[in-house]
């Protein structure tokens, strides 16, 4: 493969990354990955797609998470190195515009999940303090989030395994909480409705097979996480034989937490309160224990919870673009680090903008609920990610590596996970237009940067501008 810039580039001996996650590490970075905002923030809105059953979306969204979970077994346990999805789609196909659109997509995927937290952050903030915030106040706040996001990612703050075992607790604690509640009310005599469990309430413009799959399209945002864990490769021990049964497990923990939870929120709280609430968990602990404080306790928990999920997107996104910078295939100012904090500042600033645009445009124009809408283009970039990992599995079966030295998924499985994330990808899957728009305009954001960045290579003198080593995406110093 030809060299980025004029003129080969003189070896450089790096040191390998510390391999400190065992086991427990790597399943409660997992678990901590895929719990967090989509739970909190979009039980509601998955009700308001299905009716009562919504527990059926996000098992639906469980069970092609787990399909394309073996796809990425396969890859990381064959390829065990950072970068991920970029990586696979590089070795795959080759072609350097198709590993740039996958590691952009993934970087906007990001930004996007970073804006739905803010969001949820903005809204279980006020309901905490007892304040009916209106509109422009919720965007205000949230603006501010991201923009304190920003502040803490310019100081410098790394991914820490440490860190996120404690946030991890706190977001497990408040869904524990959650089905505490759930049991206490079943069993305590409050005012339970498991006939709407069963119930499919999806109006009068879609049949019950269009409404589960546009639920199910947005609840895929809340099993999101686990292929962030890939990343983490090169840092885990033994990771041919731990990958296997610790993403496996994780994934199975969070789908029943996540089943647990839908019952418990549409057994206690009528569906169109749910849909309505920006807290709807807060809503299910107020009717499950109406007698004591926990409805005080838990927004908080949220936010702790939330702020974990855009902290960690944000530094993934930021880090990406100065990835991708000095890699010469976004423009080079893109790679700038600061000279005394050492963190990727026009980066930081880049991906900043672009959640502040995002959470401006879909609070203004969004018909409806501004955090479905975030939510559901999340899972909508990732779908398309995950049906081009899939194809990659099967185009990599031509590089052999020795018999047994990593993990092999039944063929079948990743036809089944590229045909169900393509679908839940179209319009059939009954999407709704306003996240084609956003995700279309992110993308388009990044093919104009591309070709901008082609131009101004010519003008540097540096020929054949692209990615040739993916595993360097990502990895700014902090």
């Amino acid at each position: 493969m030809s060299e980025s810039v004029a003129g080969p580039r003189s070896p450089e001996k790096q040191p390998e990354l510390k391999r400190v996650m065992g086991p427990g590490l790597l399943l409660l970075f997992v678990v901590g990955d895929i719990l967090g905002t989509g739970v909190y923030a979009l039980v509601g809105d998955v009700a308001g797609e299905v009716g009562g059953a919504a527990w059926l979306p996000f098992l639906v969204a469980f069970a092609i998470a787990t399909v394309t979970a073996f796809s990425y077994l396969e890859l990381v346990t064959k390829y065990p190195q950072a970068a991920g999805a970029a990586l696979y789609a590089h070795k795959a196909f080759g072609i350097h515009f198709i590993t740039f659109l996958v590691a952009f997509v993934v970087m906007c995927s990001g930004i996007t999940s970073a804006a739905t937290a803010s969001r949820a952050f903005a809204a279980n903030f006020f309901e905490g303090a007892g304040i009916d915030a209106s509109k422009l106040g919720v965007v205000v706040l949230a603006l501010l989030f991201m923009a304190a996001l920003a502040a803490v990612n310019y100081r410098g703050v790394g991914e820490s395994v440490r860190l996120n075992v404690v946030l991890t607790i706190v977001e497990i604690t408040g869904l524990v909480v959650v089905v505490l509640v759930g049991l206490w009310a079943f069993t305590g005599g409050a005012d339970v409705d498991f006939s709407r469990i069963t119930a499919f309430e999806t109006g009068e413009d879609k049949n019950t097979f269009l409404a589960v799959t546009a639920a199910t399209s947005l609840a895929f945002f809340a099993m999101v996480g686990f292929e962030d864990s890939v990343n983490m490769a090169e840092e885990t021990k033994d990771p041919v034989n731990t990958f296997p049964k610790i993403l496996l497990s994780g994934l199975s923990i969070a789908g029943v937490v996540y089943v647990l939870i839908s019952i418990v929120a549409v057994a206690l709280v009528p569906v169109g309160r749910l849909e309505e609430s920006d807290t709807p968990l807060v809503e299910v602990v107020r009717a499950g224990a109406p007698g004591l404080p926990i409805d005080a306790i838990l927004p908080f928990m949220t936010m702790f919870a939330v702020s974990n999920t855009a902290l960690i997107n944000m530094l993934m996104a930021s880090r990406l673009i100065y990835g991708m910078a000095r890699q010469h295939v976004l423009p080079p100012v893109l790679g700038t680090v600061h000279p005394t904090r050492r963190s990727p500042w026009v980066a930081i600033l880049f991906t900043t903008l672009i959640a502040f645009g995002l959470i401006i445009y879909v609070s203004t124009f969004a018909s409806s609920n501004a955090i479905a809408v975030l939510g559901g283009t999340t899972s909508l970039l990732l779908l398309a990610v995950f049906a081009v990992v899939n194809v990659a599995v099967l185009a990599l079966r031509r590089d052999v590596r020795e018999a047994g030295g990593h993990f092999k998924t039944p063929t079948a499985l990743p036809v089944i996970g590229f045909l169900a994330s393509l679908f839940l990808v179209t319009p059939l899957s009954g999407r709704p237009a306003q996240q084609y728009i956003v995700a279309a305009t992110l993308v388009a954001i990044g093919v104009v940067l591309f070709f901008v960045t082609q131009l101004i290579n010519r003008q540097l003198g540096i020929r054949d501008g692209h990615i040739t080593d993916p595993t360097r995406l990502g990895s700014g110093t902090d």
